[in-house]
């Protein structure tokens, strides 16, 4: 049975029950297998055979499943963390389903990470035991380039190593990511998580919250601005409450009537049937700025006729076929059309402070990790409000 968590906070009480009794079963349900483990805070590999419970896709067309795999031991700048919840993004049924060809089987998905901090190397300086963090998109990069330099690690010119499927230069083969027991991840890509919210709400705002702040941000979007978000799903209902709190007059764009009253209950002024050409009409040349969340095929010309001159349509969602875009729709009104990512660490740390400071959380409906399959199909039918996020207690 699932349990729909709105946004009130669980009690510490509580919430320090369960830490422990994830330290308890972290220890009492490690499978034994040939692979490194945990123990080592010296940066060495000391091949404990110890294995993490996971869930894993052995293919593109298999259901995710219990798995084993191997984390490597603490190293000197490493924090160990036990994952207490992991939100499931659209993004992890994508690489599961090897919807963008790029999968490595077995895949562990989970990007959207909250958990406690079990262990951390000699030379850790901004975390201790005990600590809540979180892990999001992204567990390291070349620090190096121009991109790393300026804060911007999810452009990194060499390619961030993301929290799954990318290469891992410590044990080889790729990383996998947050559906599993626990995470070893340098400390500068962990994440300070304030004790205020409620954790399972938190948990996908390390990718939905992040992917839909940045761009709000990078377009400075507030008090006295129109701005429209196209969608309401996992980003979009994000991208509602950010720009409602900062300041901004919030139109909703959906193709559901029936999601007009949740979309007002999130923040928005106003909603408009994207269907209704006469709705439509109603704002052309009005928008500073429109954020687009829809990963479906749209007409995205739709919305740049709303734009005023020198507005920005920016893109998060990402259409599996190649958009049609008039010329026209950009150059008569000096229009721009721009895409955005997630923010790199140290506006991922200011999201959650923001969050903490404003009380804002996703949506989310808490699931065990043997409903993740069947979670996956509702998510394809848009069933759920707005992200499921798995209780990783129940592995």
């Amino acid at each position: 049975m699932t349990t729909q968590i709105k946004t009130q906070q669980k009690s510490k009480k509580s919430e320090r029950i369960k830490v422990a009794q994830h330290r308890t079963n972290l220890r009492s349900e490690s499978l034994t297998i040939a692979t490194p483990g945990f123990g080592s805070t010296n940066g060495n590999d000391n091949h404990e055979s110890k294995g993490i419970k996971a869930y894993a896709a052995q293919n593109a067309t298999a259901s995710l499943g219990p798995f084993a795999i191997r984390r490597r031991d603490v190293g000197l700048h490493d924090v160990q963390i036990e994952i207490l919840y992991c939100g499931v993004c659209h993004s992890d049924l994508h690489h599961v389903r090897n919807e963008w060809h790029n999968t490595v089987y077995p895949c562990v998905p989970g990007h959207e990470i909250v958990g406690r901090v079990t262990g951390i190397g000699s030379e850790v300086q901004k975390f201790k035991e005990g600590d809540l963090v979180g892990v999001g998109c992204m567990v390291d990069s070349c620090r190096t380039c121009s991109s790393c330099h300026d804060g911007l690690e999810q452009y990194c010119e060499h390619g961030p190593i993301f929290t799954y499927n990318s290469e891992d230069k410590h044990l080889g083969g790729v990383t996998y990511g947050g559906y599993s027991k626990a995470i070893v991840v340098d400390e500068a890509f962990v994440l300070r998580v304030s004790e205020k919210l409620n954790l399972a709400a938190v948990a996908p705002l390390l990718c939905a919250g992040i992917t839909t702040y940045s761009p709000l941000r990078r377009w400075k979007v507030g008090a006295g601005q129109k701005v429209g978000i196209v969608g309401l799903g996992g980003l979009g209902h994000m991208a509602v409450k950010f720009a409602h709190s900062f300041g901004a007059h919030v139109v909703l764009f959906t193709t559901s009537p029936e999601k007009g009253a949740d979309a007002i209950r999130l923040g928005a002024h106003e909603v408009v049937v994207s269907k209704d050409l006469d709705e439509m009409n109603k704002h052309l040349n009005s928008f500073d700025f429109i954020l687009d969340a829809v990963s479906a095929e749209h007409d995205i010309n739709a919305y740049l006729k709303l734009l005023k001159v020198d507005g920005t349509l920016t893109l998060i969602g990402l259409p599996e076929k190649p958009l049609g875009i008039a010329a026209f729709n950009l150059v008569a009104q000096r229009h721009q059309l721009a895409g955005s990512m997630i923010g790199g660490i140290a506006q991922t740390q200011e999201m959650l402070d923001y969050c903490a400071t404003h009380g804002i959380v996703s949506d989310v409906e808490l699931i065990s990790i043997d409903q993740v399959n069947e979670a996956y199909e509702r998510m394809l039918k848009g069933q759920v409000k707005y992200r499921f996020v798995i209780d990783m207690g129940s592995l």
